[in-house]
């Protein structure tokens, strides 16, 4: 029988071989790591290769997502749909194995890592979302939620930010079934890390509240599985400290940054594999060494037990099994369309001038009592965002099963594991925080794009309306950066009516993020027909026209809608054909087709003036160079808002003025 040192083996062989033959990539993790794996995946991780999606599977998260030939060794060897040829297809276009690991790339990988620190961050989600749902769900007797999450890290990941934020939550939380092992190589890219990184890291974490099991030598299985058998027995989360030698084996690159990101060489590939006394061509994993890995029988009998015990729970309670499985599946109740759809009618008809803030408040306690699978937060800032709503419960380690989390101020930790809850299943995930504060998150929200995860991004005081706090606090170029993000639908409404569609398409889309951008200042509402409402599903629509073909088109979002609508009364008493058109999302309006477009926005009409208090370069797509923006240029100013919006030219005058001025020329 293969020893464990033969079976972690496989893993460096594979690892070094695929770095090899694509000449790029990074062994040196993997063939640190391959001993902590092999412990990890053979003796304790639950999971089954014929169903990567098995309900109660431990998540595995390999935070240093560098590492990422570790992570698909291990899939292939224990059977996953992941062959050897899409192994030696590593880092080629249009492979399963990518760089780092892609969520929706590859069977078993739970989260897409490489941005350090992210992963730790998912890890934490993934561990709240199993603790929430076990709190939700399963009653005495009947544990059908019951699993750990496992992730990988490294020295990168601990120097990032994030990770703080995200650790420190954790403790707060007590995610006992949250695992973290500490890859201690003492090795970075630009070399040893005491140069930089000299933190007391397991001090660290045990001011954290978590348990810390310190010094275990990351090449001797005993003390891996002694420390991993510690750390499930545990209450909080536990930091498991590897000391390993990166690119173990390599006889000239172990422990040196030269194994670190790119491929040994051939000549190295040969020694090391003398060195590991593996005696086997580059790809080429004995069979016996197959059938040790194969976790297909184990991974199948662990799933039929499961089933075995969710068949006496839906026996024991059939309506919460039945909402269980709807909730994992990720669909909406049956009724939610209709109710929401009768609820926006309600607002249409209340006509309230109120800010957008206010307004999604209202939509969450609308929404809310419909949607079980909510689970609402914000940076510290629920007072202000308002998403805080009538049947919001805060979650704690002691009282798990609420709807709510109190992120703290941790913007960018909170959007990360917002990403590890939507990715885990059975809720929908909404965070908030100021739009300006949206930099902090920006790689976090870039990632639910990327992953195309249904996270709902509430980003309040959207514009220079916020008014005294100044211009750290007004956005100006979020929106842009926001609307040019691929698979993320950018929403900025402009009253209630808007609000509540904005949050119904987002809560409906299951397909990617939404960012939901909400005014401080109070929003007037704004008059439509029945048809116009429908359409503001469609991104942009018309909202106000005129008699015959317009002569001048009028574009505006947010509260500036309310402005081109002002503007547009005083151009039509001088006989100006004048069209105004609101674009609450620019995204979904060039999803439509293009008979749509057209009839919003005549190619034909080249007078165009685009409307915004944010950046004004991104509305030139839309208005063309013969059109106009009135937009920032600049940063703000601390001032009232009132004041501030006519300092930078958003008044009926200064629009009435820009269109005569474009008419004439």
């Amino acid at each position: 029988m293969p020893s464990r040192r033969e079976r972690a083996n496989a893993i460096r062989a594979l690892s070094m071989d695929a770095v090899q033959k694509a000449n790029s990539g990074h062994p040196g993790a993997p063939m640190g790591m391959a001993d902590i794996a092999e412990v990890l995946w053979r003796d304790f991780l639950k999971h089954n290769p014929t169903n990567p999606s098995f309900a109660n599977r431990d998540r595995f998260v390999m935070s240093n997502g560098h590492g990422s030939m570790l992570i698909y060794s291990l899939l292939h060897l224990t059977g996953y749909d992941l062959s050897i040829d899409d192994l030696k297809n590593f880092r080629q276009l249009h492979s399963r194995t990518p760089g780092h690991p892609e969520y929706g790339y590859t069977p078993g990988v739970e989260t897409t890592t490489g941005p350090l620190g992210q992963g730790v961050a998912n890890a934490v989600g993934f561990a709240i979302a199993e603790k929430t749902l076990a709190a939700q769900f399963n009653r005495p007797g009947h544990n059908v939620v019951d699993h750990h999450t496992y992730v990988f890290l490294g020295d990168g990941c601990m120097m990032e930010g994030i990770s703080h934020e995200a650790a420190s939550l954790a403790g707060t939380l007590g995610l006992g079934k949250l695992i973290a092992f500490y890859d201690d190589n003492g090795i970075s890219i630009d070399g040893e890390v005491e140069g930089w990184f000299t933190d007391d890291t397991p001090k660290r974490f045990e001011a954290y509240n978590w348990q810390v099991i310190r010094n275990v030598d990351g090449h001797d299985a005993d003390e891996i599985k002694t420390a991993i058998e510690t750390a499930r027995k545990s209450d909080r989360p536990t930091l498991i400290c590897c000391k390993t030698t990166i690119g173990f084996g390599s006889p000239n690159k172990q422990g040196k940054e030269e194994s670190h990101g790119s491929a040994l060489g051939a000549e190295e590939v040969a020694l090391t594999r003398a060195a590991l006394k593996w005696n086997h061509a580059a790809f080429e994993i004995p069979a016996d060494i197959y059938a040790e890995w194969d976790a297909k029988e184990n991974g199948r009998a662990l799933e039929a037990e499961w089933d075995q015990r969710f068949a006496a729970y839906s026996a024991a309670h059939p309506e919460l099994a039945n909402e269980f499985i709807r909730r994992m599946a990720g669909e909406l109740p049956a009724d939610f369309a209709q109710k929401a759809d009768a609820w926006i009618a309600e607002v249409v008809a209340k006509g309230e001038t109120i800010a957008s803030r206010k307004a999604s408040q209202n939509a969450l306690n609308a929404f809310g009592p419909l949607l079980p699978e909510l689970l609402g937060g914000s940076a510290d800032l629920a007072s202000s965002n308002l998403t805080f709503w009538k049947g919001s419960q805060s979650i704690s380690a002691e009282a798990p099963g609420g709807n709510y989390l109190h992120y703290g101020v941790r913007e960018f930790g909170m959007s990360a594991i917002m990403n590890g809850i939507a990715l885990h299943g059975g809720f929908v995930p909404y965070g908030a925080t100021f739009l300006i504060f949206m930099e902090y998150a920006r790689n976090a929200v870039r990632m639910s794009a990327l992953m195309k995860k249904r996270v709902v991004y509430v980003f309040t005081h959207d514009s220079i309306g916020l008014g005294e706090d100044g211009p750290t606090h007004q956005p100006i170029e979020q929106l842009a950066s926001l609307r040019c993000t691929p698979n993320l639908d950018t929403w900025r409404p402009a009253d209630a009516v808007e609000s509540a569609v904005a949050w119904k398409h987002a809560i409906q889309r299951n397909d990617g993020p939404s960012a939901l951008v909400f005014s401080r200042q109070n929003l007037q509402h704004q008059p439509r027909d029945a048809a116009q409402l429908a359409d503001i599903e469609r991104g942009g629509y018309v909202l106000k026209d005129c008699e015959g073909e317009p002569e001048l088109i009028l574009i505006a979002t947010g509260s500036e809608v309310g402005l081109a609508i002002s503007a547009q009364a005083k151009l039509a008493e001088q006989g100006r054909k004048v069209r105004v058109v609101s674009m609450p999302c620019t995204s979904v309006f060039e999803a439509q087709d293009a008979s749509y477009k057209q009839a919003v926005l005549p190619l034909e009409v080249g007078a165009r003036i685009a409307i915004e208090a944010a950046h004004a370069d991104y509305w030139y797509k839309y208005v063309g160079l013969e059109g106009r923006v009135i937009g920032m240029t600049t940063f703000g100013e601390s001032g009232p808002a009132a004041e501030l919006f006519e300092e930078f030219g958003f008044t009926v005058d200064n629009v009435v003025g820009t269109a005569e001025e474009l008419l004439e020329d």
